[in-house]
């Protein structure tokens, strides 16, 4: 049993493939960890099972598709089988120490396994107030009348919205924000400090710790010192504030928003350094404590980030490459570094492979393949990869939205075909893309052409429509369908540290 390697499961919320330095990005967000690519097996395309974060977790830690339990069937099912839970029952000691993210928390199902299990879910990070006008106060009711009143004559709507906004930027907000004050999220240190007494408690034998980072999800405040060691020494809270609010914004066109664009993405830019800083103390931990050279380490994320790639902004449900093409690396001791397939690996295969990697036996229910043995060989796997979301499911918290549409997308190397379905499951719309020559997506090939391609890409969306109704017929389905009655009936939804309604701020956590 102490001869087997622990296992550490880093992810990255919002973590995009070509924002980091070993996926070919020439801003310097990742140095360590393109380091330690040079020592792993990095896969040049990995992609998500689903977007966002309720539909990616499924196929990371529980190897099943996200909709294969049906539309409203979010996180894990109570006791289903997961990485954490294997691992605990093949005599791992578990650790789980999340940023805050709702969807990643008990009242999801993925405490299960863990030992230690520490979500920061109504955690105790310090917010600034962002709505100075917000309240019962005099100012707050003349702001609301003044508010009705403009909508209802033409033209004065949009005029009011600006200056409102305007007003609550540059001269209605506290003069002494700090960056610290202002982030949603623990930052990376916050976690590497937990996860490192914790690796430093366990004792001997082996582990499983996960970690799951914010530092890149909207609203971006990076710390000062990720912004010094990106050269963004100049951008101040009170403009970060600016910009998010500006980002989030909702009556603007994307016109205007371009112009920030590059801003925006710095700071989104320096969330990503700050967790590639902590992991590189988080190892050099290790390597105190004389446990690095018995761990398997992989690194992910759970989706992506759009800047406007297709329009739009963070990561609403959809099936875009800017949001399913995820970094992904597998650090092995002792194994050097071997070529990886550049055919689509889907992360429903990520558990079941990290398994096999270890010398831990996969169980039966995992819908991902082993593909550890083609890590080793070099050579390719050949499924496609399967990605699908409910296209209007943006707050799962919102009754009704998820009777939307479903969305599937089945990519290979060249080729990647797009389905929305309508609400008998009849396809609305089919796209197939080559994303060799339109590596973009800007434009669908006509219908009549790449037939054979066509053709192929839909028996296998049929193949994994089949799939999922078979898998409602188990008992995992009927306790996870319980749950999620149970949630409704509760009202129980994010923290309300996490999201606001306010104009400022309306992006849900995802």
């Amino acid at each position: 049993m102490t001869d087997r390697k622990s296992l550490i499961l880093i992810t990255v919320d919002c973590l995009r493939a070509d924002h980091c330095g070993f996926m070919g990005y020439t801003a310097p967000t990742t140095p360590f960890l393109n380091k330690l690519a040079s020592e792993s097996f990095v896969f040049p395309n990995a992609t998500v099972a689903g977007v966002p974060t309720y539909y990616s977790f499924p196929a990371i830690m529980a190897s099943r598709h996200p909709l294969a339990f049906g539309r409203e069937m979010l996180g894990l099912a109570p006791g289903e089988t997961n990485l954490a839970s294997v691992l605990k029952d093949a005599g791992y000691k578990t650790a789980f120490f999340g940023a805050g993210n709702p969807y990643l928390s008990a009242q999801f199902g993925y405490d299960f396994g863990f030992d230690t299990f520490c979500d920061y879910v109504g955690g105790s990070v310090a917010i600034d107030s962002i709505s100075p006008l917000a309240g019962n106060n005099w100012t707050s009711k003349l702001n609301l009348a003044l508010a009705n009143l403009s909508h209802k004559m033409p033209a004065m709507g949009e005029a009011y919205d600006e200056l409102y906004f305007q007003y609550c930027q540059r001269w209605a907000a506290p003069r002494s924000l700090s960056l610290d004050r202002l982030r949603r999220f623990p930052a990376a240190h916050v976690l590497v400090d937990h996860a490192e007494a914790w690796v430093a408690s366990v004792g001997e034998g082996p582990f499983f710790l996960w970690l799951h980072f914010m530092d890149p999800h909207a609203p971006y405040y990076p710390t000062e010192e990720a912004l010094r060691l990106m050269g963004q020494d100049a951008t101040t809270a009170q403009r970060a504030r600016y910009l998010n609010a500006l980002w989030n914004r909702s009556d603007i066109e994307s016109r205007r928003l371009r112009r920030h664009n590059r801003e925006v993405i710095a700071m989104y830019d320096a969330g990503i350094r700050w967790v590639d800083e902590q992991l590189s103390r988080l190892v050099a931990g290790l390597r105190r404590l004389h446990l690095w050279d018995g761990c398997i380490v992989a690194l992910t994320a759970d989706h992506g980030e759009e800047f406007l790639d297709h329009g739009e902004r963070f990561h609403a449900p959809s099936l875009t490459e800017e949001l399913i093409h995820v970094p992904l690396l597998i650090r092995t001791p002792r194994d050097s570094r071997k070529s990886v397939s550049e055919n689509p690996f889907s992360l429903l295969h990520l558990a079941p492979t990290l398994l096999a990697a270890a010398g831990v036996p996969i169980p039966s229910d995992f819908q991902g393949t082993n593909c550890w043995p083609n890590l080793q060989e070099g050579t390719p796997w050949s499924a496609p990869a399967v990605a699908e979301c409910i296209g209007s499911l943006a707050n799962p918290f919102s009754t009704g939205q998820s009777r939307g549409s479903r969305h599937l997308t089945i990519r290979e190397t060249r080729y990647k075909l797009l389905l929305r379905f309508g609400r008998h499951n009849e396809i609305v719309t089919e796209s197939l893309f080559d994303l060799e020559a339109d590596p973009e997506e800007r434009e669908p090939l006509p219908p009549e052409r790449n037939q054979a391609e066509r053709r192929r890409l839909l028996q296998a969306a049929l193949k994994h429509l089949r799939i999922s109704d078979s898998s409602r017929k188990s008992d995992a389905y009927l306790r996870l369908r319980v749950q999620a009655i149970a949630r409704t009936l509760t009202g129980s939804g994010p923290s309300p540290s996490l999201s606001s309604s306010t104009p400022e701020f309306q992006h849900q956590v995802g």
